[in-house]
């Protein structure tokens, strides 16, 4: 059984893991905002790395149920469960932000590969 951290530490600990998950976050929606404006510039390259990178991050979701392992870390340090109890979002980003990214994400490689297409 393991022994019970101090509220002080449990509450640095997820302070440091909302950091680390929120900056992880921010560059990967960097990354599925610049696949068209990569594409659009006709830098295909850079485009097909932005989405490998998302697509590597998806490779991850997928067999731990589409949650981010960083959630199951934070549920360690404490007993809230809303939608965003692990990353510094607001409620509603961090409710949908997989269907808003994803749509994002799906869109822009298309862009990319239609103007690729016509280059």
């Amino acid at each position: 059984m393991r022994e019970r951290l101090s509220t002080e530490v449990e509450s640095l600990a997820l302070k440091a893991i909302k950091t680390v998950h929120t900056i992880a976050c921010a560059l990967l929606a960097g990354c599925v905002l610049a696949i068209p404006l990569a594409a659009w510039r006709n830098e295909y390259r850079a485009a097909v790395w932005f989405a490998a990178i998302v697509a590597a991050e998806v490779v991850v979701l997928l067999p731990n149920g589409w949650r981010c392992p960083l959630t199951s870390v934070a549920a360690g340090y404490t007993d809230e469960r809303r939608e965003n109890f692990d990353i510094y979002l607001p409620l509603w980003l961090a409710k949908h932000n997989k269907r808003i990214f994803g749509t994002l994400y799906v869109a822009g490689v298309a862009f990319a590969l239609v103007l690729w297409a016509h280059a």
